[in-house]
């Protein structure tokens, strides 16, 4: 079994029995949007705008993330594409309007952590909260474990 299944089948084998995969399945984008919306919002060294006003935690940290998964799986990789490229859009847009970028973050963060709190409520007091933190601390490895979920219906080739 290659690494990226034994990944895929253990994040599994912790969220089969979410109470609404579909509440779920909305708060995992919202976790990753807020996370790295927070990390944009960092200060970062001048060194990192002379390189490119574009480059920041947030940026870097997309950036390590897709390196990652290309080191897991190409075709995963290719379909997160998108993702991350819509991950950093949003946060171009949030800076560019009048929002606060780190409070619309910061909403969107505890909103995808009440979602993923939502989707393992069947389970009992203490562990679901444990699940939480299990799923904020493999964030990146959610979309990568919906995504699959997909390939599979399509018989993608993981």
């Amino acid at each position: 079994m290659t690494d990226t299944l034994s990944w895929l089948e253990r994040y599994e084998r912790n969220h089969q029995a979410l109470t609404w995969p579909v509440v779920y399945w909305a708060a995992v984008p919202l976790v990753v949007i807020g996370t790295v919306g927070m990390l944009w919002s960092l200060p970062v060294p001048d060194e990192f705008f002379d390189i490119s006003p574009l480059l920041n935690w947030g940026s870097a940290f997309l950036m390590a993330t897709v390196v990652y998964y290309f080191i897991i799986s190409l075709p995963l990789a290719i379909g997160l594409l998108p993702f991350v490229l819509g991950v950093a859009s949003i946060q171009i847009w949030l800076e560019e309007s009048g929002y606060a970028p780190m409070n619309a973050a910061t909403g969107l963060l505890l909103a995808g952590i009440v979602g993923l709190w939502l989707g393992h409520r069947n389970t009992a007091g203490l562990a679901a909260i444990r699940k939480v933190i299990e799923d904020l601390q493999t964030i990146m490895i959610g979309p990568a474990w919906l995504l699959s979920i997909v390939y599979r219906r399509l018989g993608i080739p993981l």
